[in-house]
């Protein structure tokens, strides 16, 4: 489905998350890297039911979750999609794409498409560790890569493919208050389809990413 049958922001909250929110001693990049290098078992939460993806054929795609060190706080910084792509236009993202046979691993896809999409040179960028990968309705395989990114550092966009870039604390993201669950309606009818959204200030982050961000936040809950 390339084009968007109806408006996210228009549908009802129907609940909000209530989990407690990660604790503020888990949101450093000591404690990230330890969290990373000896994970706990955890279960990530399904975002969709199996049986939505029956008739997909899944390619490969890499995204990069890039945690900006300040010093007052981590924060993730987030894509708006530019309006005339084919998939997901004009929705916030992290930066990724398509795993391509020279990349060789899911981590390069993410570091090569993070370069192509903001200009954010690789130096720049640590790795800690990827999540398990999250499947979209629109056919690809997503691993989520975890990176730790040092200031000062250089954006410059892609218009093709990026809209706008911009930083969200990760002290919000990780508070299931600001977690929303909203539903739709199946146009076949099939019955109601529940996705998370994280308003923040002007942007509505959804969908995947949302489900990605549930997903960090579960693990570094665990």
């Amino acid at each position: 489905m390339s084009k968007l049958i109806f408006d996210p922001e228009l549908l009802p909250v129907v609940s909000i998350a209530n989990e407690e929110a990660v604790s503020a001693s888990r949101l450093s990049s000591a404690w990230l890297r330890q969290r990373f290098s000896q994970p706990p078992v955890w279960e990530p939460e399904v975002q969709m039911e199996e049986s939505l993806f029956k008739d997909l054929t899944f390619r490969p795609a890499s995204v990069l979750i890039p945690l900006v060190l300040h010093e007052a706080g981590l924060s993730v910084l987030l894509t708006q999609r530019a309006s005339g792509l084919n998939h997901h236009a004009g929705q916030i993202s992290f930066p990724g794409g398509r795993f391509e046979p020279s990349d060789l691993v899911p981590v390069e896809t993410a570091i090569r498409e993070t370069e192509e999409e903001i200009g954010l040179n690789r130096q720049c960028i640590e790795v800690i560790g990827t999540m398990p990968e999250y499947r979209t309705g629109t056919g690809y395989q997503v691993t989520p890569v975890v990176s730790l990114i040092t200031p000062p550092f250089d954006i410059v966009t892609d218009p093709g493919e990026v809209a706008d870039v911009f930083e969200v604390p990760l002290s919000y993201l990780m508070d299931a208050r600001n977690h929303q669950r909203r539903v739709f309606q199946m146009p076949d009818g099939s019955g109601q389809r529940m996705f998370y959204a994280m308003p923040y200030q002007q942007h509505f982050i959804w969908g995947a990413t949302a489900g990605m961000l549930r997903n960090l936040f579960h693990f570094l809950r665990a």
